[in-house]
């Protein structure tokens, strides 16, 4: 009991310890705030020159060359040529869900069992925790919140990175359920231990036949018009079928990838690959099926011995030139800072720099159905806004100096950049 109660304090401590200090969410846009002599990446491909950008209430309302004066009671931000982009959205997050991995009492992602769709990871997220702040200086303003462990762990949301709550935060609401499906590659054996001998085939077809067999009974559960009992379970997974939520199964392999096409086909659900490190193998199957990936971890080596050692660097650029809807993405949750650096390496290996731009930003948007709001600086949009020096893809130039999430300039200090100041001030350094 000694033990439980010192463990439950040194938790508590370490969330107080991780709690916002001075940094705290921007109030509402209040006047019409002008952006001139800027170079706009608007997100879709276009860029342009020497341009203005204006938005009132949170909305874009006027983006391109030669608009008209501003009113005399807007903020206008001469730019001198610096450059301006849509927000970058970060997707398969557990940000917010978890603070110190090392800590179990700050991770709130995984919830006991296989079969959970009815569990919302929207209302676990943390808008207190101190690695917001650190993804928000470089450009990412939006997250999808997702949860892990079994089969299905539960629902998906998208939140903005400036909320007081879950409440304010939350941008579009269980958007996504999950499905894990289980790897057909073997876990490498452990030197010491002896090799792994279970039937990973077996294995595969007894989970995947699991949630095959769960959607099955949902969807004729969902097709009778009476019910003696409400079924939690079965009720959570009722817009899977009207297609007003996507099945984001995260598979990697060509063999898992085509089970998944499989889901999509049988049941008539809108799926999404997460992972897809094969997905290009495939690619025309999964254009002849409007089927998206999400990529994760571009930064990373080949999954396989026998492909190029620079293959998850070139993968985006292979599904763009096959007509693939995809976009990036990184694991885990302070990772994600790196995902617009993630999208300059993919535009090194075939793709230009507003296809890079637009895997991080539109195309993402797109996927998690939200490319009417945001996604792209286009006029009636939400003013989701990256101000920086250099270019954003790029580590060496990009400083963000203004962000503006629905149009409320928002604070872009975090832990970092305090611990880089109180360590300048404590060696003299200038």
């Amino acid at each position: 009991m000694k033990r439980i109660i010192l463990t439950y304090i040194t938790a508590l401590s370490c969330m107080a310890a991780f709690a916002q200090e001075t940094i705290y969410p921007a109030p509402p846009q209040g006047k019409t705030i002008y952006l001139i002599n800027a170079t706009i990446h608007v997100g879709n491909g276009q860029v342009i020159e020497n341009g203005a950008l204006t938005f009132t209430n949170g909305k874009i309302t006027a983006v391109g060359n030669n608009l008209p004066a501003p009113a005399a009671d807007g903020t206008i931000m001469d730019l001198k040529g610096n450059h301006v982009y849509p927000g970058v959205i970060a997707p398969l997050s557990n940000l917010g869900l978890t603070e110190v991995e090392a800590v179990r009492a700050t991770n709130d992602f995984h919830e006991v069992g296989e079969i959970n769709p009815s569990v919302r990871s929207l209302v676990a997220y943390n808008t207190d925790s101190k690695v917001i702040n650190t993804l928000r200086s470089n450009g990412i303003l939006l997250a999808q919140v997702t949860p892990e462990g079994g089969l299905i762990p539960g629902t998906s949301s998208v939140v903005q990175l400036d909320a007081w709550n879950w409440e304010d935060a939350a941008y579009k609401k269980d958007g996504a359920i999950h499905f894990y499906m289980p790897s057909l590659l073997p876990p490498p054996s452990t030197p010491g231990r002896f090799p792994v001998t279970k039937d990973v085939v077996a294995e595969f077809a007894e989970k995947t036949g699991q949630v095959r067999t769960f959607l099955r009974e949902a969807k004729a559960y969902l097709q009778e018009d009476k019910h003696n009992e409400v079924n939690l379970k079965f009720e959570a997974v009722r817009k899977l079928f009207t297609k007003e939520q996507k099945l984001f199964i995260h598979c990697n392999f060509v063999k898992e990838m085509l089970v998944a096409v499989d889901f999509a086909k049988e049941f008539g659900i809108d799926v999404v690959i997460a992972g897809g490190a094969d997905s290009w193998i495939i690619a025309d199957v999964l254009k002849q099926n409007n089927i998206a990936v999400v990529l994760i971890q571009p930064h990373s080596l080949p999954v396989l011995q026998d492909d190029d050692v620079d293959q998850p660097y070139k993968t985006a650029a292979q599904l763009q030139q096959a007509g693939v809807l995809y976009c990036l993405s990184n694991e885990g949750f302070w990772q994600q800072r790196n995902l617009p650096f993630e999208a300059g390496t993919a535009s090194t290996y075939g793709l230009t720099k507003e296809q890079a731009l637009s895997a991080v930003t539109l195309n993402t948007a797109r996927i998690l159905g939200i490319d009417k709001s945001t996604g792209s600086l286009e006029t009636g949009k939400d003013a989701n806004i990256v101000i920086s020096t250099g270019d954003l893809l790029d580590m060496r130039s990009s400083v963000v100096t203004h962000a503006f999430i629905q149009g409320r300039e928002i604070n872009l200090n975090n832990k970092h950049k305090q611990l880089y100041e109180r360590y300048k001030y404590k060696y003299g350094l200038k």
